[in-house]
């Protein structure tokens, strides 16, 4: 005899509202940064990139990460794309600005790099995840 099967209610619908609620909570709170980055510019990036050997003008793929990714996140276009895309800039933050700070604790007791974690792992969750139902062209495309 085998395990009986319990009967769910059905819950149609909330994986896609998940999906919905972490693209617009990663994207909303990105944007932030990338609207901050558009006011006060990137001019404080230059001499980290050249201390690392990358060319100044990579910097302004910031605004890519943080301002036009959140916007495709939040449509749920081009949304895996766009994860991968923040996930990356979250990875060079970490290494680039952060690494100093990786085995360190913040004045508030947590982890001193978490912001960061915070964004490059949900970004790989939703690059998983995908945008769902609740997006521009449903969540059916392949990148999206």
């Amino acid at each position: 005899m085998g395990t009986p099967v319990i009967a769910t209610p059905s819950r149609t619908g909330w994986n896609d509202i998940g999906k919905l609620i972490l693209r617009v909570t990663v994207a909303g709170l990105l944007i932030m940064h990338g609207f901050s980055k558009l006011q006060h510019g990137i001019g404080w990036m230059g001499g980290m990139l050249q201390a690392h050997h990358i060319p100044v003008f990579v910097g302004y793929g910031v605004y890519i990460a943080e301002v036009v990714a959140p916007i495709l996140l939040i449509l749920g276009l081009f949304t895996r794309l766009a994860a991968l895309v923040i996930a990356f800039d979250m990875f060079m933050a970490i290494v680039l600005v952060q690494a100093d700070k990786f085995f360190t604790r913040n004045q508030g007791g947590g982890w001193a790099v978490e912001l960061e974690i915070f964004f490059l792992l949900s970004s790989v969750a939703i690059l998983f995840l995908g945008s769902g139902r609740f997006s521009v062209r449903g969540g059916v495309p392949r990148w999206d």
